[in-house]
């Protein structure tokens, strides 16, 4: 849903699980629920790291910790709720005992490749947009498939920290694919600026994660919508103060600082400029 009440439109983000079968049934449902899109994400072959994961001893479902006691003490509120409300849940998993990262590594299906995405999308009657692309070759050939939409991402850094940055990937991608697929990012928007500056280098819009988690923990459904705002008066802000009138009117010149990190020249070697 939207802020005002307003229904948005419904996408199905699919991480292709070893069992096939069982992947296609949640696609099946997803399909026959009035989903739109299919996200078919790309970037976790498997787990990253995730350390704090591991320090924090995060399980499904949560267990608590002495941390999550110690934390949980001056906030009554929390006792409160978590006393008088049913467990956190998941639909599609009741429980498992390691990590989250151990969990993503013994169900998600490392193979998955060009092929596996064309019969995907022979399954999905709607759009199917792919997630996680990270290199040029690799949105080329998603678009040659004829997919509706690619989300340059790296998952947030979350799985290798050194990934490309998507938002250094987009000039060079929006160059090569033009207008023919849809050009979506994620990763790094943390301010409506940032969503400014991806759709002046050419995409059709962004992801945004952690902000309207902020909300949400913060304030619950009107903690989201207060972080939809918020993005919202800070993209009409920065429009403004580069004196755009539309996204139409974004282009590539209203992004002046785009650098990239270069590693460090060896003694006697040339800086390219």
């Amino acid at each position: 849903a939207q802020p005002g009440g307003a229904r948005g439109r419904q996408w199905f983000q699919l991480y292709m699980w070893r069992d096939r079968d069982r992947s296609m049934a949640l696609v099946d449902r997803a399909a026959k629920a009035g989903y739109d899109t299919l996200l078919v994400t790309v970037d976790v072959p498997v787990a990253g790291a995730r350390l704090r994961d591991k320090r924090n001893g995060m399980t499904i479902p949560p267990a608590l910790t002495l941390r999550t006691i110690l934390d949980a003490v001056p906030r009554p509120h929390w006792w409160i709720d978590f006393l008088t409300t049913e467990p956190l849940s998941f639909a599609s998993l009741d429980r498992w005992s390691g990590t989250v990262g151990e969990l993503l590594d013994s169900m998600f299906d490392p193979t998955v490749d060009y092929t596996d995405l064309a019969w995907i999308k022979e399954q999905w009657p709607g759009k199917v947009v792919v997630k996680g692309v990270q290199t040029l070759d690799d949105a080329r050939r998603c678009a040659e498939l004829g997919v509706d939409g690619i989300i340059l991402s790296n998952h947030g850094g979350r799985q290798l920290d050194r990934a490309p940055v998507p938002f250094h990937l987009l000039p060079a991608v929006a160059a090569e694919l033009g207008d023919s697929t849809e050009i979506l990012l994620d990763t790094g928007i943390m301010s409506g600026a940032d969503i400014v500056a991806a759709v002046a280098l050419g995409a059709r819009s962004t992801l945004v994660g952690r902000a309207y988690l902020y909300g949400l923990m913060a304030g619950g459904e009107a903690g989201v919508d207060r972080a939809i705002t918020i993005l919202g008066d800070e993209v009409r802000r920065t429009m403004r103060l580069l004196g755009a009138n539309s996204l139409d009117e974004l282009g590539p010149e209203h992004v002046t600082q785009l650098t990239r990190v270069q590693p460090l020249p060896r003694p006697g070697q040339a800086v390219r400029s």
